[in-house]
């Protein structure tokens, strides 16, 4: 057997061991219950023991295994409180930090897709990654093109088979769904991977990633608040950039943040999701803590938020998020529950032979409209978890209604990055002008 196959399959039998383990801990669960010990303590114990050994694979072995788990700590403030916080820690860790790959390695990698004078160009490279994530890491390094001198980079390095680590670890986790389930009460597993299987070859696209980050960076130039690191070089499995200081992600704000803090950026990532539409005709579509870095203000005060990786993203048809989007936000929050089943059904959200109670849909529409219904919306875990909750208690009339409604291809992507969005929002517990910002950047939202 050669290395990438032996690889393969040891990663396949890690993965098979999940389900098992959680088996495993339940059995012994059931005896303490026996033994005496309270339900609810052997219910702590099973899950801290899950998410450590759940988290630590998914992190261990990157590609597909970890970008699954950096999913679900988007998704982690929608889940029942008892559930989710034995998690927290391990989920929150996968949003910024990786094991890294061995340096030789790195720099073979380099070699095979810079060339081999990159040497001549990347005169110096740490040899310690700054960031390492699902497909690839980070390196800080100096870069001399021969005309404008010396500037700091920042080298993105592919891992070496990364492309059939993905796919495989995401085939093997969609087979595992089921198994996987019970570590998450309420969650559908099947959809978020077969999200993550559907975007997995444009991730793995440097080229495709370099050119959507060339076009932030230039759309964003200007803006006073948002930074993006315009593109230096790019070959196959490396990207190059400018590098950008910053102090720390959202995680860390997450973590430890002020509430000063936690509105300032979450105001700032609001900007920039719905600003980004506007100014280059693409959503970024990985809402995903890690990825976008605080940036010190030289006075001490509240910084700007830099944005980083661009491999996952929108390519939207029209040039903007659609119209029809915005303007049946606006018949919601005017209750105008006719109009807005007419126009989901225009829009392909409900099917033309699909009968459903037009107060229910407004009401199942809660997540998108009530933060534009204020001046300013508070996003917390309890509000997320009700939403959650709403929508998938079989016992909620909501629930019944979710089966009848059809998500057309065109807002796919759309819907899953404002799921996330709503996801890292509701874990900053940000206060932020949604309504002002979607008046601003959501093409049919402002009123007449």
């Amino acid at each position: 057997m050669t290395e990438l196959p032996r690889k393969a399959a040891a990663r396949t039998a890690r993965l098979a061991a999940l389900p098992l383990g959680y088996a495993g801990r339940q059995a012994v669960g059931l005896g303490k219950r026996l033994g005496g010990k309270s339900a609810e303590a052997v219910l702590t114990d099973v899950q801290q023991r899950t998410a450590e050994q759940l988290f630590r694979t998914l992190g261990e072995l990157k590609g597909g295994a970890m970008k699954f788990g950096q999913a679900l700590s988007v998704l982690e403030a929608a889940l029942p409180e008892e559930v989710a916080a034995p998690y927290r820690e391990q989920l929150t860790a996968l949003q910024d930090s990786a094991p890294p790959m061995p340096t030789a390695t790195v720099r073979q990698q380099i070699a095979a897709h810079l060339g081999a004078d990159w040497k001549e160009r990347l005169v110096w490279l740490d040899g310690a990654p700054t960031a390492a994530a699902s497909i690839g890491q980070v390196h800080r390094g100096r870069w001399d093109d021969g005309t404008t001198g010396e500037r700091e980079v920042a080298v993105k390095v592919q891992y070496p088979g990364a492309g059939e680590a993905l796919m495989g670890d995401l085939k093997q986790i969609a087979r595992l769904a089921r198994s996987v389930a019970p570590v998450f009460p309420g969650l559908d597993i099947k959809p978020l991977v077969a999200e993550l299987q559907a975007r997995a070859a444009d991730e793995l696209d440097y080229t495709l990633e370099a050119e959507a980050q060339s076009a932030y960076a230039e759309a964003f130039a200007d803006h006073p608040d948002i930074v993006v690191p315009p593109v230096v070089a790019v070959g196959g499995e490396v990207i190059v950039t400018e590098w950008m200081d910053s102090a720390h992600s959202l995680a860390h704000v997450i973590r430890e943040g002020t509430q000063a803090e936690r509105d300032h950026y979450g105001e700032l990532f609001v900007r920039f999701l719905f600003e980004g539409p506007r100014r280059t005709g693409m959503l970024h579509a990985d809402p995903h803590p890690g990825n976008f870095r605080v940036i010190p203000a030289d006075d001490g005060g509240l910084g700007r938020l830099g944005v980083l990786d661009f491999g996952a993203v929108a390519r939207l048809p029209q040039g903007q998020l659609p119209e029809a989007m915005g303007r049946l936000i606006r018949v919601a929050m005017e209750s105008d529950e006719e109009s807005l089943v007419a126009g989901l059904r225009a829009e392909g959200f409900i099917k033309e032979r699909t009968a459903v109670d037009p107060a229910l849909v407004l009401a199942y529409l809660a997540p998108f409209v009530e933060p534009a219904a204020q001046e300013r919306f508070s996003f917390t875990r309890e509000w997320m978890r009700e939403q959650f909750e709403r929508i998938n208690d079989p016992r909620a009339e909501t629930f019944t209604l979710a089966t009848k409604l059809n998500l057309p291809t065109s807002y796919l992507l759309i819907h899953r990055t404002w799921l996330g969005a709503l996801g890292l929002l509701s874990q900053l517990g940000a206060t932020a002008p949604f309504r002002e910002i979607l008046e601003e950047s959501l093409p049919g939202f402002a009123a007449d």
